[in-house]
């Protein structure tokens, strides 16, 4: 499932022709997705302006120029293209084929752009996981699957005092902490991974070990919300992660894999100068975990 890096890049990629696009036509190809699409969904779009287009966790919101936000998530396998109106692709490098089965298009939005030109822009879901639902004028922030959500992982503001204050007295392991949407949102399972190496921590021991006596920060606190900045934001700078059907919406795929320290790496050397250990997985939660045993503590 695509992570925050990956959604972030497809926001960047699809916000030069969208924003201040006009939706001039709205083909819904079948009634649902993961969930049904909202009542005249095609009506609502037709005729709005696209004023921004914004990322929340792993969700991408399209603001209109009426105030509703569409809410769009790429479940396993969702992308978005875009094409020329005569249907050709905008020009990218394809490294891996990605769906083209217009049996996968499901949702198509003819757009007047702002710069004169008139595009399609193509949702194409072979395993039509994810989903596209409304968020009523002002009613964004109270959304269910909005309002919830914590702290964005990509800015100043979580620092090792506030990673120490939401995780003070959780006996939680450190990275179901993490994982924990309502504390930090976006984070997912690859670069929780990553980041934890990088802040030589523990992806077992309990969450509530690195704040301090009464949440202050701590070092280790510190080390983990630089680690957790800087990794998503390698991420984002390398276009995301080429995981099986993710790809950028020109159709070039994201290169961070190929420097990642443990994920994925079983068996492998440690990379960390002088440590000398071997990557290992464990299960948590149903989900694998790499970290290397000697280093990360």
């Amino acid at each position: 499932m695509p992570e925050l890096p990956e959604v972030e890049t497809v926001k960047r990629g699809l916000q030069p022709s969208m924003e201040g696009a006009t939706i001039r036509q709205v083909e819904q190809r079948r009634p649902d997705l993961r969930f049904p699409f909202p009542e005249n969904f095609a009506g609502r779009l037709i005729g709005q302006r696209i004023s921004s287009l914004e990322r929340r966790a792993k969700y991408l919101i399209f603001h209109l120029d009426n105030g509703l936000g569409l809410i769009s998530h790429l479940g396993m396998s969702g992308s978005y293209r875009i094409e020329q109106e005569d249907g050709s692709n905008i020009p990218g490098t394809f490294h891996h084929e990605r769906s083209k089965l217009s049996a996968h298009d499901h949702v198509v939005l003819h757009l007047a752009g702002g710069d004169g030109i008139n595009r399609r822009v193509v949702y194409n879901d072979p395993r039509r996981f994810g989903f596209m639902l409304f968020a009523e004028p002002d009613q964004l922030n109270a959304h269910p699957l909005i309002k919830g959500l914590g702290t964005e992982p990509t800015g100043n503001r979580l620092d090792g005092s506030l990673i120490a204050r939401l995780f003070a007295g959780k006996s939680a392991p450190l990275k179901a902490a993490l994982l924990d949407q309502k504390l930090i949102a976006g984070l997912g399972n690859i670069y929780v991974c990553e980041a934890l190496w990088r802040a030589e921590l523990s992806p077992v021991r309990m969450a509530g070990s690195i704040a301090g006596k009464d949440g202050e920060a701590t070092p280790m606190s510190d080390r983990l919300a630089t680690s957790v900045r800087a990794v998503i934001a390698d991420a984002i700078k390398a276009g995301g992660s080429s995981l099986k059907d993710y790809a950028q919406t020109n159709g070039e795929l994201g290169y961070f894999q190929h420097s990642f320290s443990v994920y994925d790496r079983e068996g492998s050397p440690c990379p960390r100068n002088g440590c000398g250990g071997t990557i290992s997985r464990i299960v948590q939660s149903g989900r694998s975990t790499f970290y290397c045993p000697v280093c990360q503590h």
